[in-house]
């Protein structure tokens, strides 16, 4: 995926080239639109196969028609947007069951969560790994091996050592935060921009959502969507969207997981109910892109860059939300499993982002959208320090400031531009 072939490298590919020698299928899933179909093209070209594109009517028919030959097919079997049939999945256990379960028989893609779908999309339990695609990294845009979570899980002294002093302004940062990261989103112009984010909206509850689940109210799930983009970055309060939109709770409560499962909204869940009984269980919101929660919410650069009092408001929730996604797309290239949650507890003290490794070591940030940092910023990670003890290895925050410095022990503060400038390479994991 070269810049001369107008493709952006994407580091998922990488991990899927991986998992293709380990694994029996491998599931790519994500919202629409984010690429999955592009990467598979690469992975089946790498192999000398076809894609078999069921979001084409016409193949949809033939493969139905035909599961058996199709499935005997050339390994890897290259299945676009499986969810169309979901009986290919029974096609690929029985060829499994002859075969054996050997490293790479299929690789398929969906635009849902493969436990959205009905009974028969459960055939492969425990011969199926899902990897998700996020939308496109601040690194992968600019063609930057982008290493921050890492770099920091092995030396974080090292990390604020190395780095230079940021040049990005606020008014990148909020550029950047509007244009997220959808590939068919970002390059375009802020009206082509704005006019393809409605598209997209309508298209997911009007086609993805309608064949997921019968939704009645179609407005509503629009509404909900908007609603949910207002509190993107904060704790999720579904009974005071519901009211606001005008439906029981237990509709929104179903509509947000519907929101789910087209990867359209993602809950980020309260972490470390062990540490102390006071801490809260709620999850936060955080919409899959910021650049669609900047649309719903119809905020532009210009207008997140002042600082009228709402606007500060607004840019810090959607600067949030663009940070969370960031290192989420990070960790999900990494091989070590990473708890992904946020902390705080009943009092107000709280943390962003959590990151537990499998050895229980921590990596947690805080995300300021102002330049300097006072004292009560780092509070959080301050008491989140001291419960953990050994096992808190950094406490990083994200300002869009221009310095970067240690604030205390294991607690420092970074520009956000960091997160996909690359660090030097000498830096690795344990």
């Amino acid at each position: 995926m070269s810049a001369e072939s107008g493709l952006i490298a994407r580091r998922v590919s990488g991990v899927l080239t991986r998992l293709v020698t380990e694994e029996p299928v491998i599931a790519l899933h994500g919202p629409r639109s984010v690429g999955k179909s592009t990467v598979l093209r690469i992975l089946a070209h790498e192999y000398g196969v076809e894609v078999i594109d069921l979001d084409d009517i016409e193949v949809r028919d033939a493969v139905a028609g035909n599961l058996g030959a199709v499935i005997a097919g050339k390994a890897p079997l290259c299945i676009d947007e499986y969810q169309r049939v979901p009986e290919v999945l029974d096609a690929i256990k029985t060829r499994l069951n002859r075969e054996g379960s050997r490293p790479g028989l299929a690789v398929i893609t969906g635009s849902t969560r493969q436990d959205a779908l009905p009974s028969t999309a459960q055939a492969l339990t425990g011969r199926l790994h899902t990897v998700t695609i996020w939308p496109l990294s601040q690194g992968e845009l600019e063609a930057s091996n982008e290493n921050f979570l890492e770099a920091l899980r092995a030396e974080p002294d090292q990390v604020v050592a190395r780095h230079p002093a940021s040049d990005t302004t606020r008014e990148d940062y909020a550029a950047r935060v509007c244009a997220g990261g959808l590939p068919l989103a970002v390059r375009r112009s802020q009206t082509a921009r704005a006019r393809w984010f409605d598209d997209f909206v309508r298209q997911s509850v009007e086609r993805d959502a309608l064949e997921l689940s019968r939704v009645r109210q179609r407005q509503s799930l629009v509404e909900l969507l908007t609603r949910l983009a207002s509190q993107t970055g904060q704790l999720l309060n579904i009974t005071k969207v519901a009211e606001a939109i005008g439906v029981e709770r237990k509709t929104a409560e179903a509509h947000l997981r519907l929101l789910e499962d087209l990867f359209l909204v993602v809950r980020l869940p309260g972490w470390g109910k062990t540490l102390r009984s006071r801490v809260s269980v709620r999850p936060k919101v955080h919409l899959v892109d910021s650049g669609l929660a900047a649309r719903l919410l119809r905020l532009t650069p210009s207008r997140l860059a002042t600082l009228d009092p709402a606007a500060l408001t607004d840019f810090g929730n959607l600067l949030e939300t663009f940070v969370v996604g960031e290192l989420r797309k990070q960790a999900s290239w990494l091989d070590e499993q990473i708890t992904l949650g946020h902390w705080r507890t009943s009092d107000g003290t709280e943390v962003d982002l959590v990151a537990e490794f499998d050895d229980g070591q921590v990596l947690a940030f805080e995300v300021k959208a102002n330049q300097r940092i006072a004292g009560t910023d780092v509070s959080g990670l301050r008491q989140l320090r001291d419960a953990l003890g050994s096992r808190f290895r950094a406490g990083i925050v994200l300002t869009t400031g221009r310095r970067t410095y240690t604030q205390s022990d294991r607690i420092h503060v970074m520009p956000i531009d960091h997160l996909w400038r690359p660090t030097p390479s000498n830096i690795t994991a344990d």
